[in-house]
């Protein structure tokens, strides 16, 4: 049952994490303490199409939610009687993929007779480094930069988040995976762009930089992966194949990795600058990418400003992050009965 926040009762959430092609399900307490975080990886499922096919996902979490709540309860030491509230992440993502764990959400509070909460998902990228930090971080500047997302918010408070500016066009790790097809480097494109790209010369092809110079919080990343493409087989893209491995292949994918990590902390630059704010906090999966780790301790080293990044499984989709619920759960903002999945939020 719910332990009403002040008392001396621990309360066990139980959150949910379907919004793409991770099925994922966490026990974390009303004190952020997280019991056990389990991730069921679809990669090998979608690798062959070089990227998330939306139904293939949906069909996923259908067969692993389950076994993987039955686990994080394993893992956790408890069982679905000492539950007292669920969360789930029912916004941004595709719709099928959220239904589910929105749907098993909703039937597991019902059925336990405890509260539901709706967390969001780009949200909760940000609150995992609050997470990771072990203390509070607010307020911030944040930046999700994901194979689905890429924006910069002001976030006052944890539950409050203002948005700065946004991409006008793929975010950076869907450029990612878009210039791993190119390269021939298979799916998922970040860490294989990653690996290929340390062998490489991050200097040998001058790749636009969009925005970077301008005062807009704005980025776009749409142009870049076509010089990357036009670089690659020239003119005669239709009759193109991926180059084989070797320095040609290295240099395009360290030059592509370099110029969208230099716009990424460029942008973070300006925004801390903008608002004033001496704080920054990445997530999503592009942050696992050590040269914008690197990029980015830099950057805020210089600028003054403390940086916070999750450690590598917290960047990635998983439910711990979905401990925002807390917060939620503090305010007693409780999803209704009638909650549904909602793919846009931005």
């Amino acid at each position: 049952m719910l332990a009403a926040p002040g008392t001396n009762r621990v309360t066990y959430f139980l959150a949910l994490e379907t919004s793409c092609d991770e099925t994922a399900a966490a026990v974390f307490t009303d004190e952020l303490q997280v019991l056990s975080s389990v991730v069921a990886s679809q990669t090998d499922l979608h690798a062959r199409f070089g990227g998330v096919v939306p139904e293939i996902a949906s069909r996923a979490h259908l067969r692993s939610l389950l076994p993987v709540v039955d686990d994080a309860l394993a893992r956790a030491h408890i069982g679905l009687k000492d539950i007292g509230c669920v969360a789930v992440h029912n916004t941004p993502g595709l719709v099928g993929a959220l239904l589910v764990g929105v749907s098993a959400a909703k039937a597991l509070a019902f059925g336990l007779g405890v509260p539901l909460i709706a967390v969001n998902h780009v949200a909760s990228h940000i609150f995992a480094c609050r997470l990771a930090a072990g203390r509070d971080i607010f307020p911030c500047v944040g930046l999700v930069v994901s194979g689905g997302h890429t924006a910069l918010f002001r976030c006052d408070t944890a539950l409050s988040m203002e948005l700065l500016g946004g991409t006008r066009d793929d975010a950076a790790g869907e450029a990612f995976d878009k210039v791993a097809a190119i390269l021939g480097l298979g799916f998922p494109g970040g860490p294989a762009v990653e690996r290929e790209a340390a062998a490489g010369n991050p200097k040998a092809h001058d790749f636009p930089r969009s925005f970077i110079h301008d005062g807009r919080l704005e980025f776009s990343f749409s142009g870049l992966k076509t010089a990357v493409m036009y670089a690659c087989h020239g003119q005669d893209v239709k009759r193109a194949t991926p180059p084989g491995p070797g320095q040609k292949r290295a240099d395009l994918a360290a030059s592509f990795q370099s110029a969208v990590v230099d716009v990424l902390a460029m942008k973070c630059k300006q925004a801390l600058r903008k608002t004033g704010l001496a704080r920054l906090a990445v997530g999503g999966g592009v942050s696992a990418n050590k040269p914008l780790r690197a990029a980015l301790e830099a950057m805020c080293k210089k600028e003054g400003a403390d940086l916070f990044i999750p450690p590598l499984s917290l960047c990635t989709d998983n439910a711990a992050m979905a401990a925002l619920a807390v917060e939620k759960w503090k305010q007693g903002a409780f999803a209704p009965d009638d909650l549904d999945a909602e793919p846009n939020w931005l």
